[in-house]
């Protein structure tokens, strides 16, 4: 028996922004403790938790614990993902702000090596495993609650909210380290770079009430109405999405460029081979990202304009192209030079790709299994992105300056983005709630189920 259609449903006045907001806040949050972490284990971790005997191998364990939030991260886009096509965008949005919180203030009370011996790098593991599962939720939900909140037409400008707060928190992290990494050797690793750990503890408090307050969406409150929820989103994806979700795993290793940039980049430059300052990296990534900003926006208007698929393209491509003057500027020890470009790959070019992924992922699919569907494949990809970080590690050869090779690895992760994009549907111009529609139509239905 067909199911009589209900009214569109329209978002309420003010939701579309409050939404965009909720999405801002709690991804600044998320990728505040996020990249703290990145920089922690470039800077700090491999003396405060690993053999300090063995330099090298310190830091190349301790960047492979930034890779291991990744690796939770599809778990996590697995259990979430499910949780928030069945019960609502709202509900994943509240949990991941309070796991994230949670997690990261965690970091900042663990002991050190020389206090608890190896348990230390165990429990410094363990909450990075939470970090990534809360991450899984976070980038999915609030971009299907945005996208589904959003005017139509102004899809790609509305989700690209997700990606400036992602980009402010990677901002914030960098700001509050500064100061940190200018304290002197013996307080940095006694208690100073427990401090940006603890201060996480507040943007959650904030991210909290925003988010509590927040309305589920219409589109999502419309499928409950009418058609009912899938019980098992999965199975649905795989069977009517599958080739949508390997283009998101395919398009999410654009991500590698994020990670290489904002770790290894900072390991090598202040390595001793090149022997830069901590604080005048920073500022790199601190001014490149204040420049992504007002990047981000902007290609996602034009993505609103002359579609998805260009604009990630030019993302995909440019990213590839000056990842190599990048690291070939670190590798002269020219400060202007790496400054300048790092503000041009990381701010400008790599924003393309990094401000249109969320509308042009989550327009792939339909409302019934669209956070599933852009959160395992988002997850999938970004776990080998964050992998690319110990990859690089060992590439760069036994005194770590083969950057080259690091830039030709960073290039090679490019090249499925690009794929990802050429063989993906233009969307920009479809209704919200026709997106996915080709694929949902090909199917019946028996795993709906009233709420």
């Amino acid at each position: 028996m067909s199911v009589p259609a209900a009214p569109r449903s329209t978002a309420p006045p003010g939701q579309p922004k409050k939404a965009a907001t909720a999405a801002w806040i709690g991804s600044a949050l998320e990728y505040y403790d996020f990249f703290i972490y990145g920089s922690a284990a470039a800077l700090i971790f491999p003396e405060v938790f690993f053999d300090e005997s063995d330099p090298a191998t310190a830091t190349l364990l301790s960047l492979a614990t930034f890779g291991v939030a990744y690796a939770a991260r599809p778990l996590g886009a697995f259990v979430l993902g499910h949780i928030g096509d069945r019960l609502g965008r709202k509900k994943i949005m509240v949990f991941t702000l309070i796991l994230m919180g949670l997690s990261t203030f965690l970091i900042g009370c663990l002991p050190t090596r020389s206090q608890a011996g190896t348990l230390a790098p165990v429990l410094l593991v363990l909450c990075r495993v939470l970090q990534g599962i809360s991450a899984a939720g976070e980038q999915a939900s609030a971009n299907s609650m945005t996208l589904e909140h959003a005017p139509p037409h102004r899809r790609g400008f509305f989700t690209s909210f997700t990606l400036s707060g992602t980009q402010s928190g990677q901002l914030l992290a960098t700001l509050v380290f500064l100061p940190v990494a200018a304290l002197p050797e013996d307080q940095l690793l006694s208690w100073g770079w427990r401090v940006p750990f603890w201060l996480s503890v507040a943007v959650a408090v904030v991210g909290y009430v925003i988010r509590r307050t927040l309305d589920e969406t219409p589109a999502f409150a419309q499928q409950t109405a009418t058609e009912g929820v899938v019980k098992l989103p999965l199975v649905v994806l795989v069977r009517e999405h599958w080739a949508d979700v390997l283009r998101v795993i395919a398009g999410a290793l654009i991500a590698s460029v994020s990670t290489i940039f904002t770790v290894w980049a900072l390991a090598y430059a202040t390595g001793d081979s090149v022997g830069m300052s901590r604080s005048s990296m920073l500022w790199v990534g601190a001014l490149a990202n204040l420049v992504a900003l007002a990047a981000i926006p902007l290609w996602a208007v034009l993505s609103d304009r002359i579609g998805r698929r260009p604009v990630f393209l030019i993302g995909a491509v440019g990213s590839a192209v000056t990842m190599f003057l990048y690291l070939w500027a670190i590798s002269t020890g020219s400060y202007p030079l790496t400054l300048l470009l790092g503000i041009v790959a990381f701010g400008i070019v790599y924003s393309a790709a990094n401000g249109v992924w969320p509308a042009f992922y989550g327009e792939m699919f339909t409302t019934r299994v669209r956070l599933s569907g852009v959160a395992i494949g988002t997850q999938i990809g970004f776990a080998v992105a964050g992998f690319a970080v110990t990859f690089a590690a060992q590439i760069a050869g036994p005194d770590g300056d083969d950057w080259f090779a690091v830039a030709l690895f960073t290039a090679a992760l490019c090249v499925p983005p690009v794929i990802a994009a050429l063989s993906a549907r233009e969307t920009h111009t479809v209704p919200t709630e026709e997106l996915g529609e080709r694929a949902h139509r090909q199917a019946p239905r028996p795993e709906t189920a009233a709420v």
